[in-house]
């Protein structure tokens, strides 16, 4: 059985064993011939049941779930002859992906050696027995902790103390969880990232022009040395984000501005949602919309110019881009605006002031911190984006400022390192950590210095 599904069985025996526990307390506190009191309400008693079905089983399941694939390509790959067991990490993998391919049906048997084929066998045995003996042991024992915690409920049992200790244990766990994995990604970009360095020159890598991280695979493949130059990468990255931002920038806070200040609330209430339907819109259908509009359309009107435009261009992905982060700036700009106490606008308006010189004069300094924070929000969004400028921009690593050339970004590049088999020992694919690594030190500057703004111009009112 699929993990998903033995899921869903679990929390109906939770909902059963909840449903039990409360039934039983009901049954406890009204008991023939006169009536008990119980320490906790029932519904306590029918989560202290629920909580000794689900724990034990929803762990186990966990844990079975994240060691199963690790376990079974153990035993799979030792039961390969010496000399056909891989020797590294990447090759495992590969061999691996070959094995579940012959499994699978995806790759004809014919087409490889006898072990593997054995292997493939071996591998679908294992599978099913897996599933099997996952369903019976995670089943089992969410039954058998329910029926001890049915039956330990008792009126003396004080089942609130319990249910809410186990929580704030839970709650703790929850915030250990995030703090641990945010921890772990860091750790695991540092320690490829390392491994890239040591393949890679350091000074190759910052200060160099050119990006083909084509290596050969083989010691008989003749070329593709590579290049791993990070600069045409960032600059296409900054050159996007940056057309992107004069765009979303004035449009999102003028947008604003207006809402806020100078709008009646049936326009509000009519453009302001219509605005932040731009942030549901998916970002592939952006895409396209700027490959087969936005991007014809400037390299037409360009060559009317006489200017060479290429059919892909960073010009198109910023534009289209821009327009997706306009809620970004728009929102946040507005909430930030409408949070302005009312007594700074009488106060202005009172001493003589009109409304435009109370927004320059007295708002916008007051929401200064607030707006600044949403646009380096909306430049994060904006760098990090992926699918627009794969479909608008293109793929090439161009070292241009000349916005109709096409280029491409730090996260495309990501993308394209990692698509498909790759060998996790060859610096090609160890160079998508390295940017990664890049891309994180880039966006928490733009977040220390998003937070060194709202420090320096906060200010406080009654």
């Amino acid at each position: 059985m699929q993990p998903a599904n033995l899921f869903f069985i679990t929390l109906v025996l939770i909902g059963v064993a909840y449903a039990l526990g409360y039934f039983r307390s009901k049954a406890l506190a009204t008991p023939l011939g006169g009536i008990r009191h119980l320490k906790s309400l029932p519904g306590y008693y029918g989560v202290r049941a629920a909580m000794w079905c689900g724990i034990p089983a929803l762990i186990i399941l966990a844990l079975w779930a994240s060691f199963e694939s690790q376990i079974i390509q153990l035993l799979v790959l030792g039961s390969l002859p010496v000399e056909m067991v891989p020797k590294s990490i990447g090759e495992a993998s590969l061999l691996m992906s070959k094995i579940s391919n012959v499994a699978s049906g995806a790759l004809s048997a014919g087409s490889v050696e006898e072990p593997l084929i054995n292997a493939a066998e071996r591998l679908k045995v294992l599978r099913e027995n897996s599933g099997t003996y996952m369903t019976l042991l995670v089943i089992s024992i969410a039954v058998l902790a329910g029926f001890v915690g049915w039956y330990r409920i008792q009126p003396k049992l004080n089942a609130r103390e319990q249910v809410e200790k186990t929580l704030r244990w839970f709650f703790f766990a929850c915030a250990g969880l995030a703090i641990l994995t945010t921890v772990g990604i860091i750790f695991s970009v540092i320690f490829e990232t390392i491994r890239f360095f040591g393949m890679v020159p350091f000074t190759e890598f910052f200060f160099g022009t050119s990006w083909s991280p084509q290596v050969a695979l083989r010691a008989d493949q003749v070329g593709s040395e590579g290049a791993f130059g990070m600069i045409p990468l960032f600059t296409g990255t900054l050159l996007i984000s940056a057309i992107a931002l004069l765009v979303a920038v004035p449009v999102g806070l003028f947008s604003a501005i207006y809402l806020s200040e100078y709008a009646n609330k049936r326009v509000r209430g009519v453009v302001k949602p219509l605005l932040e339907m731009l942030a549901g819109v998916p970002t592939v259908v952006y895409g396209f919309f700027a490959a087969l509009t936005v991007a014809p359309f400037i390299a037409d009107f360009a060559d009317t110019l006489g200017l060479g435009a290429s059919s892909q261009s960073a010009l198109a992905a910023g534009l289209v881009m821009g327009v997706m982060i306009i809620p970004f700036v728009s929102s946040l700009s507005d909430d930030v605006i409408n949070a302005v106490p009312q007594t700074l606008r009488d106060g202005s308006l009172a001493l003589g002031a009109t409304q435009s010189e109370t927004m320059k004069k007295v708002i916008f300094p007051a929401a200064l911190p607030g707006i600044m924070g949403g646009i380096l929000l909306a430049a994060s969004r904006a760098i990090g984006e992926t699918m627009i400028v794969v479909m608008a921009a293109g793929l090439a690593a161009n070292l241009t400022a000349n916005p109709l050339e096409s280029v491409t970004t730090v996260t495309v590049q990501i993308v394209t390192l990692l698509i498909g088999d790759q060998e996790f020992d060859s610096p090609k694919t160890l160079a998508a950590f390295a940017l990664g690594a890049m891309l994180f030190i880039v966006t928490l500057l733009l977040n220390v210095i998003a937070l060194k703004i709202v420090r320096k111009y906060r200010e406080q009112y009654d």
